[in-house]
């Protein structure tokens, strides 16, 4: 745990705190609405967020759910500490280093990898859900879940972004027979204002709000992942009863780093997000952005420099902590950070970008592993100011495709690097048993000079999702944006070339001014979705990413 409060943090639980309006914000209208459900019931942040990820299991089976893992941050609004749990998943005991190898030696194509059980981590939200209930949650264990068993049961509306999913992985389909039973109807995928009833899963919700967590991680629902994972029709692999009873969540100290003014935290290794995140700020911190303001191709070219820098960085040293020295201090030192700045060129962009030597850091072989663009934030802020901010995921369009109890399991073990070794030296985020492969998930939270909390973003996209929160933070920190119109700002990536702006958004107008300072630059689309939360004069608000049907809900 962090204190995050200065000699003033009494005066930020105040009555007039105390009594503000709750708020929430997820990818999905029916997500949010249940966790405004709860905070109506007379929940805190804690309850919402989980009745938001147990509803997103059901209305947004594409991207997250009770079969995969994710990240939370938790801050206190009375004591002013902030936590983190790590639920990411973790390869079962089978897994070596050789998993993602193919018959001729060489590292499958992730098409091949992906599909059934090889791709397979052992779940971790149940876990998060459980460990996060018991340290803050208010209202009762079962009160969580009967807005998603609602949703199951009577059944929900299939949106425009299912239906598109679903045609996407329809052509895998017919190896995945229970993925059908639940998402085609009359042979063929779902369409975008077709109603899906999942009686299975309401039924399996039903059991884990009765029995509690030991419904999903022993008994029938563990040897029913085990079953599938064994006989998947594609990749059958080995993930056993006891590997899945084995699995914990994990509290971890926060990440944190000074921009300016503020006091950012984030979520430490195995995710990279708030590492990677806070050098993009660190490294531009001497720039004077506001003066420079959002509209000037300067403050993009800047922007851009640091954001290659950093990722440079994050390839060579990101991992599973438990597993490798991540030298997360040496990469957010100061000193560093002002080296890694002075590569910033105002003139003109440099030809490559490599990563840096932090203080502490021991040698490292890079490698750079894809992450398909899937995944979902949700955020929500009660009465009393806590805050829970957290990033959920399966991975990529409905995970690894199985379907166990109506839920789908994750294809997470595809962010490990494939390739275990380079140039003879071990790979940091390589397989290895009960290791949980490196993220991007960067649920943020912001802290004022004062100390108090004063704003809340993170964001899904694979890799893209360390960029939209920073420039999030940038948008909403340095350019007085608010925190609908910072995520809404659009996005300056990069690729394999050079930058990439998003089509349709204000970025393309970039083009030209950032070729003219020595960036190649072309213009792309990504699977974008933020959300966030931020403190004004009147209360909490919460901004949802139109590129998203997601919506903000206040109490």
């Amino acid at each position: 745990m962090i204190r995050i409060f200065l000699a003033f943090v009494l005066l930020f639980a105040c009555p007039q705190f105390a009594r503000a309006q709750g708020v929430v914000s997820s990818a999905d209208p029916r997500a949010s609405a249940a966790g405004q459900e709860i905070l109506r019931m007379g929940g805190n942040a804690t309850d919402a967020a989980m009745a938001m990820m147990l509803a997103l299991t059901v209305v947004e089976p594409q991207s997250s759910g009770i079969g995969g893992g994710g990240f939370l941050l938790h801050h206190d609004g009375r004591t002013g500490l902030i936590d983190t749990i790590d639920g990411r998943e973790t390869a079962p005991a089978s897994a070596s280093p050789q998993l993602f190898i193919g018959a001729d030696g060489k590292p499958l194509p992730f098409a091949e990898a992906f599909p059934g059980g090889r791709s397979v981590g052992v779940p971790g939200n149940v876990a998060l859900l459980a460990k996060a209930h018991g340290k803050w949650g208010k209202l009762p264990w079962a009160d969580l879940f009967a807005p998603a068993i609602r949703l199951a049961r009577d059944g929900f509306v299939v949106n425009a972004v299912m239906a598109r999913r679903l045609q996407t992985v329809a052509p895998l389909w017919k190896d995945f027979p229970e993925a059908r039973a639940l998402y085609w109807i009359e042979g063929k995928p779902a369409t975008e204002g077709a109603t899906i009833r999942n009686p299975k899963l309401a039924a399996f919700l039903q059991r884990l709000a009765a029995e509690g967590p030991e419904a999903f991680y022993t008994g029938s629902n563990a040897e029913a992942i085990s079953a599938a994972v064994g006989a998947a029709a594609r990749n059958a692999t080995g993930m056993t009863p006891a590997d899945i009873a084995a699995y914990r969540a994990k509290e971890r100290p926060a990440v944190c780093s000074h921009y300016r003014v503020y006091t950012l935290c984030g979520m430490g290794p195995p995710s990279s997000g708030a590492t990677t995140v806070f050098q993009i700020l660190g490294m531009l911190e001497r720039f004077d952005l506001a003066k420079l303001g959002k509209d000037n191709p300067l403050s993009w070219h800047l922007i851009a420099q640091a954001m290659r820098l950093a990722y440079a960085d994050r390839e060579i040293y990101g991992a599973d902590r438990d597993f490798v020295d991540v030298p997360v201090a040496g990469l957010l030192d100061p000193a560093y950070m002002r080296r890694r700045s002075a590569l910033i060129s105002m003139i003109r962009a440099p030809e490559k970008y490599e990563a840096g030597t932090p203080p502490g850091a021991r040698p490292r072989t890079p490698a750079v592993q894809a992450e398909v663009p899937g995944t979902t934030h949700f955020v929500a802020v009660d009465g009393a100011g806590s805050i829970v901010s957290m990033t959920s995921t399966v991975e990529g369009p409905f995970g690894s495709q199985i379907a166990v109890n109506g839920y789908m399991l994750n294809n997470e073990l595809t962010d490990f690097t494939f390739a275990p070794e380079k140039d003879g030296a071990p790979v940091a985020n390589r397989v290895e048993p009960g290791k949980r492969p490196l993220s991007s998930m960067a649920p943020t939270i912001v802290y004022d000079a004062r100390g108090k909390a004063v704003f809340t973003v993170g964001a899904a996209g694979g890799k893209t999702i360390i960029m939209q929160v920073a420039k999030a933070l940038i948008a909403h920190l340095d350019w007085g944006l608010s925190a609908q119109d910072s995520i809404e700002l659009g996005l300056v990536y990069f690729n394999a070339d050079g930058l990439a702006l998003e089509q349709g958004s204000s970025a393309e107008a970039l083009k030209l001014p950032l070729e003219s300072l020595g960036h190649h630059v072309s213009v792309g689309t990504w699977a974008l979705k933020a959300n966030a939360a931020e403190l004004t004069t009147t209360g909490w608000v919460g901004a949802a990413d139109p590129r998203s049907p997601g919506v903000a809900l206040a109490q």
